[in-house]
């Protein structure tokens, strides 16, 4: 996925009310982005950080800057934008180009399913059951080398993990995603310690049969595409 436009460098002044950010421009204008990212972005909200910004000359927008990526020492990248792995996978799904899910020949995103949700994505295929693949954006890294989901409490991500767990029970095949959005991270866990009612869950979830896939991407100022599987690992979480 390319960005549609040319990105432009900045250093972050803050952000604030979760989808607004005041940022400095290399020629001293300050201006407002739009930060399309719910989370808390521990770690990648500091003042003084280097972050690059998308323009854009659209009339209907409010919002001329949207912030794309944070930039990290040694050229590393974080992608800060979580409606990017979806626009990333669905072009990879329907290209057969994500290995365990490229022998499906329907792929339709945010179908309606359980109560009141949308997956992701839905993979059919003739002679096969259906794939319920929901995917999550991973920023979050404490430790050098690991990225850790999520990074903040989400009862969202924990209703959604509850959701698989009853698609696999029904006999379909579930599938639990997460995309890393760091170009510094070779591995990817669970933060437990943030939200153990989302560990719990995922336990839960694994035990009834819900399948983890972990991939990673190339991201720079150009855009961002998949790298390819990251291993994964969840912290051990008792269900007694």
């Amino acid at each position: 996925m390319r960005f549609q436009t040319p990105l432009v460098p900045a250093t972050l002044i803050r952000r604030y009310k979760r989808f607004l950010a005041d940022c400095l421009l290399e020629d001293g204008r300050e201006v407002t982005a739009h930060v399309a990212n719910p989370g808390s972005m521990l770690g990648l909200k500091d003042e003084g950080q280097r972050i690059w910004l998308e323009p854009n000359d659209d009339p209907k927008k409010k919002l001329k800057w949207a912030w794309r990526l944070v930039e990290h020492a040694g050229g590393h990248f974080t992608g800060v934008d979580t409606g990017v792995p979806n626009r990333v996978l669905k072009t990879a799904l329907m290209a057969g180009e994500v290995a365990g899910l490229d022998a499906y020949e329907l792929v339709r995103p945010e179908v309606k399913y359980g109560e009141n949700s949308r997956i992701d994505f839905l993979l059919s295929g003739a002679g096969r059951p259906d794939c319920y693949v929901e995917v999550k954006s991973v920023t979050l890294s404490r430790t050098p080398g690991l990225a850790e989901f999520p990074d903040s409490v989400t009862a969202r991500g924990t209703k959604h993990l509850g959701e698989l767990a009853a698609m696999a029970g029904q006999g379909h095949r579930a599938v639990m995603l997460y995309l890393v959005q760091r170009t510094d991270c070779t591995s990817v866990t669970l933060a437990a310690d943030i939200d153990p009612a989302y560990s719990a869950a995922f336990a839960g979830a694994r035990d009834a049969g819900v399948e983890v896939l972990a991939l990673g991407c190339h991201i720079s100022p150009e855009g961002v595409t998949l790298s390819g599987p990251i291993p994964f690992s969840a912290p051990a979480v008792s269900l007694g």
